[in-house]
């Protein structure tokens, strides 16, 4: 590993949870108030730009976090059933800084044949030591905390106040 963290072998509450208050703090500081304008919030306190994209994703892919040298890139499966959670699960990967793969400039265009083998495969491999288990976890636990959040903040009125009030009392 380089200067990252070692990866979690236990999941934590008390650590997504964290990690959904300092999101929604920069929600609240930039009046962010859909899950899209959270994401640009993000980005920029990262200093590192994260576009979002739709594309054809191989069977049974609703998403990926690509990583490139200067940029993340969300891309989502074009037709997705529910897209703010699969956005929200994504961003929670960037937010945790999971490993990932990085995407080179050039990538090959692989068949749904393909990809598919791919993904059968891999669920064979076994993780020695879970990281992919609770990565997976985080993002999804963190994207299940924060777009509650978010709707809390639209249903009672103004988000940010709505937050800000929350805040307050703790």
């Amino acid at each position: 590993m380089t200067d990252r963290e070692a990866p979690r072998t236990t999941r934590s509450y008390r650590r997504v949870a964290a990690a959904v208050d300092v999101v929604c703090g920069l929600a609240a500081d930039t009046d962010s108030v859909t899950l899209e304008q959270v994401v640009d919030a993000v980005a920029h306190e990262r200093g590192r730009p994260i576009e979002m994209a739709v594309a054809d994703l191989g069977p049974g892919v609703c998403g990926q976090r690509r990583t490139y040298p200067d940029r993340d890139i969300i891309v989502l499966a074009s037709g997705l059933p529910n897209r703010e959670r699969t956005l929200a699960h994504e961003l929670g990967h960037i937010v945790f800084d999971h490993d990932g793969q990085i995407a080179q400039d050039v990538t090959l265009e692989a068949s749904d044949d393909l990809i598919a083998y791919m993904l059968s495969q891999r669920s064979y491999l076994e993780v020695a030591d879970g990281a992919d288990e609770i990565a997976e976890w985080e993002a999804e636990t963190f994207a299940s905390m924060l777009l509650a959040r978010l709707r809390v903040f639209t249903s009672r009125g103004a988000g940010v106040s709505v937050l800000r009030y929350d805040e307050a009392l703790g």
